[in-house]
């Protein structure tokens, strides 16, 4: 105690007489600039307006976005702008680069590792999508990844391919700051991805209240949320969880800006903790098409007293990252035979950005070559997931690889029999999500149904038909055994489809492939085109 007592009045006589030698105060105010991507998707190489890979002619004509040696570049390029000012900034993605072009399909996230490692991002949270086909290609990413993977929630301890991998935060420093990221992941990811059994989600705010406390104990003043929850989920965390300062998002695709039409809200949405502080939420939208960026200002106890900031679009005229170029040019040699095969053309723009609320042209392509496919089994009638079309395709010719960009899960096509009524119960599942833009919003074939919106969920669906052998349609019998198909995904129970797991009558899982099956649905029709024909409608 008297040797402490001692070099306690040593370092108070010292500060007296060199006041330099005393520990530093925080400054009064202190500004932190966040840049971020989330839900990019294997996006690699730059995309065309509905976000699927960008041709040589789209390129010619300048229509082509992102790509992420196009965000790297950007990113490094303001990065450097903060650097040369004496700022402070991070670099952080919400989630999801796994699943939605052939570089996935290929490399199993192996060629998202090795372009991300080059971009040099300080965190990435663990998307659903990183599951999907099962823990061992996250666990691989995890281990090259020269960057933390977090998410607090996910309870990985009794699975052999994750446990001990996954870090619930990381601290780093800037500017004499600590900044604590702590990651979350929807909890949904069970019944829409593919964790396997050993793997738990936990709800978020249970999980992250603990580390947020440990952080704080720990000197951690400034707290950014890395999220793959949703813009919903995200303003319900800002409001149960105190602590947070930032919550970079992901998970909806959510478009949030001050100056590009049709955003979904502004740029950040400010949200207020349970003790009134302020929580900034940014999200950028999805494939790389945009970089968010938000500068914070805090005070000298971590408190945001201003900000500024918008997504950058990140159009062709900006240049791309020669290193994270060629690595992407090394990574797409395979995979240009298969890509570039052409399978046929469109007669129109095969859009797809309301499958997740209301009928779609593509959804409707998919759902009718579901049903050609299978018609000869005795199916009359077709389900698909409108989150399971993840692209457009543009009037023209049409590629193999577009179809794999709209298509990018691999599923088989599943048949089964099915309850009148049961068909009715997974309707309303369909379509019980929409407020949140869950994916499972039904898309169809060989039947028409009306709901009402403004109808709470599980009493939405107003009438169901079912078309007959001629053509003509008739009232869905609630007894009568109806046999579908959908993909073996939902057959499986995901998208909430347990209707379709737990009452199938003789269900198959093992039919051809739907990537294929669309494209020779598309090769036998060309050049193909759809209209909304009223499948769908709302009361």
């Amino acid at each position: 105690m008297k040797c402490f007592r001692i070099v306690a009045a040593c370092a108070m006589a010292l500060a007296l007489v060199f006041p330099w030698a005393a520990p530093a105060q925080k400054p009064e105010r202190w500004t932190l600039t966040i840049l971020h991507s989330n839900d990019t998707h294997s996006r690699l190489q730059a995309v065309n307006r509905f976000d699927s890979t960008c041709t040589d002619k789209e390129k010619a004509e300048k229509q082509c976005f992102g790509g992420m040696a196009r965000l790297a570049h950007k990113a490094h390029e303001i990065l450097d702008e903060v650097k040369a000012a004496k700022g402070n900034a991070l670099f952080l993605d919400a989630g999801d680069p796994f699943q939605g072009s052939l570089f996935y399909t290929h490399y199993k996230g192996k060629a998202e590792l090795a372009v991300m490692n080059l971009m040099r991002y300080d965190a990435m949270a663990i998307g659903n999508h990183e599951f999907d086909d099962g823990p061992k290609p996250l666990a691989e990413f995890i281990r090259g990844a020269r960057f933390p993977v977090v998410s607090a929630n996910i309870r990985a301890a009794n699975d052999r391919d994750l446990a001990g991998r996954i870090r619930s935060s990381v601290v780093v420093t800037r500017g004499g700051r600590k900044i604590g990221i702590v990651g979350v992941t929807t909890e949904d990811t069970p019944s829409i991805a593919n964790p396997g059994p050993n793997i738990r989600f936990v709800k978020a705010e249970t999980a992250l209240r603990p580390v947020i406390d440990r952080l704080r104990r720990d000197g951690v003043d400034i707290i950014v949320a890395l999220s793959h929850l949703g813009l919903a989920r995200d303003k319900e965390i800002a409001a149960a969880v105190e602590g947070i300062d930032v919550i970079v998002g992901g998970h909806s695709h959510t478009l949030l800006s001050n100056s590009i039409q049709g955003a979904a809200g502004p740029y950040p949405v400010v949200a207020k903790s349970p003790r009134g502080s302020n929580v900034l939420i940014v999200q950028a939208y999805a494939y790389t098409r945009y970089l968010g960026r938000i500068d914070v200002t805090f005070d000298r106890k971590g408190v945001a007293q201003a900000w500024s900031g918008d997504p950058i679009p990140l159009v062709q005229d900006i240049p791309e990252d020669p290193k994270v170029a060629a690595e992407i040019t090394r990574l797409a040699g395979p995979l240009e035979a298969v890509r570039t095969r052409v399978i046929g053309a469109a007669a129109a723009d095969l859009v797809q950005a309301n499958c997740r609320k209301e009928e779609c042209l593509m959804g409707s392509v998919i759902a009718d070559a579901i049903l050609d496919k299978v018609k000869h089994l005795g199916v009359t009638a077709a389900i698909q997931n409108g989150g399971g079309v993840r692209a457009a395709i543009g009037k023209g010719e049409v590629t193999m690889g577009h179809v794999l960009t709209v298509l990018p899960f691999q599923n088989v096509i599943a048949t089964m029999g099915i309850k009148g009524s049961d068909l009715v119960a997974a309707l309303e599942n369909g379509v019980g999500g929409v407020e949140t833009g869950a994916g499972r919003f039904p898309q169809v074939a060989g039947m028409r149904y009306v709901w009402d919106p403004a109808a709470p969920a599980g009493k939405r669906i107003v009438a169901v038909e079912m078309r007959r052998a001629d053509g003509s349609f008739a009232p869905l019998d609630p007894v009568a055994i109806y046999k579908i198909a959908t993909n073996e995904f939902m057959r499986r129970g995901g998208d909430g489809y347990t209707i379709f797991r737990d009452r199938a009558i003789d269900p198959y899982d093992f039919g051809p492939g739907l990537e294929d099956t669309v494209a020779a649905y598309i090769q036998a029709r060309s050049p193909i085109a759809a209209t909304v024909e009223g499948r769908i409608r709302t009361k």
